[in-house]
């Protein structure tokens, strides 16, 4: 909790008027905190008087950085195969290693996993970490977390990359509170910086009014997870050599308070807006989900599927997998039609990768045409359907 030492406090207000949160105010010339306080600790490194602390920000175990080593990846293994996640991971994993000078490995926890690792070598690991075992048929995050964590306290990787999924944001902040360690969640770039190697993690912040870069300087391993569809995997190369290293597990570990009765998979995963190589989304403009009809049409032509902007979400007119943006998916299509979509930060860090973006609205200063390969300014009430029929006519229908 952040502590206001009284006798030190000369009532400034450089506390205050820095204070993003609003957290802070002086009342009879003294500081006080109240509840919005994130612990952030930008007004404690600007108190000049030295009366503001964060109390228990101390670090209860001093690790000597030079004694870890090595970028890993969890790959996340669902429904009989690797998540494509993974690929995605060990493409930026191959760069941070190759950058660091260090070996790239793969983590695979389940039942009958094995035989994924050399598809895990070929898209870049240098060595895959296999814990096979019929108690990790079924997902359960505590006997995930606890094998995560005895994998990294013997091996000590210097960095721990994870899709940031329902498993992998399940568990992963599990392991690194038991490590004491950083974890940067829904990272959208990492890097290496030259100067010390340290792992530089950007993501959006603020509600994705802003990229924020963050470090670890004092704590192993570096930890992060990453949205789905924001890194490019490399390409496999099937020749690619590498170390399999099959982990045995104590008994211990694979207890659990956690019973699964049974898996089942959603009707609603049965279209991936993920998976899909055109989408045409919508958003506010549509103003009802009877607007969410012609772009159906249209997807159906383009044999693509409909996504959505979160207001259009929030308002009922389709449901939340369509989603696309911070709080939806991300997405990385080879076209993206958006329709009455004003382009927000929050929705352009979900699809701004996209190959070819075509922005369709009535507003010619909308931040979407800022992304946009081809921008229509009109309305799309007439324009999705000219587009539809153009379609039809040139496949003689």
């Amino acid at each position: 909790m952040l502590i206001v030492d009284k006798e030190k406090c000369i009532g400034c207000g450089v506390c205050e008027a820095n204070c993003a949160f609003g957290a802070i105010t002086v009342e009879d010339g003294c500081a006080v905190v109240n509840d919005r306080c994130t612990l952030c600790g930008a007004c404690v490194e600007n108190c000049e008087p030295q009366a503001l602390r964060i109390e228990g920000a101390e670090k209860s175990n001093k690790v000597n950085l030079d004694e870890w080593s090595g970028i890993w990846v969890f790959a996340e293994f669902r429904h009989g195969v690797i998540a494509p996640v993974a690929f995605e991971l060990l493409g930026a994993g191959r760069k941070l290693a190759d950058a660091r000078g260090v070996s790239l490995a793969a983590v695979v926890f389940g039942d009958g996993v094995e035989a994924a690792a050399a598809e895990l070598i070929a898209y870049g690991a240098d060595q895959v970490y296999v814990v096979d075992d019929p108690e990790l048929a079924q997902y359960r995050e505590d006997v995930y977390g606890r094998i995560m964590e005895s994998l990294i306290r013997d091996q000590r990787p210097e960095v721990v990359l994870a899709g940031a999924t329902a498993i992998g944001r399940s568990f992963i902040p599990q392991v690194a509170n038991a490590l004491n360690a950083g974890l940067t969640a829904d990272c959208t770039h990492l890097a290496i910086r030259p100067e010390d190697g340290m792992l530089l993690q950007t993501r959006p912040a603020f509600g994705g009014n802003i990229m924020a870069t963050i470090e670890c300087p004092h704590s192993r391993p570096q930890m992060a997870t990453v949205r789905p569809k924001v890194m490019a995997p490399m390409p496999p190369d099937p020749s690619r050599q590498g170390e399999v290293i099959r982990v045995e597990v104590p008994e211990g570990l694979l207890r659990s308070r956690v019973e699964v009765l049974e898996s089942v998979l959603s009707k609603q995963d049965k279209v991936n807006i993920q998976e899909m190589e055109i989408l045409v989304a919508g958003g506010r403009g549509l103003e009802n989900e009877k607007g969410f009809e012609l772009l159906r049409e249209l997807a159906d032509e383009l044999g693509g599927a409909v996504a959505a902007s979160r207001a259009a979400v929030d308002s009922g007119w389709i449901p939340y997998p369509h989603q696309v943006g911070q709080t939806g998916k991300t997405v990385c299509p080879k076209l993206y039609i958006a329709c009455g979509i004003s382009g927000a930060i929050q929705h352009a860090v979900g699809m701004q990768s996209a190959e070819t973006i075509v922005a369709i609205n009535r507003d010619p200063n909308a931040p979407i045409f800022d992304l946009a390969t081809y921008s229509l300014v009109g309305d799309l009430f007439e324009i999705v359907p000219l587009l539809t029929n153009k379609i039809k006519e040139n496949r003689g229908r």
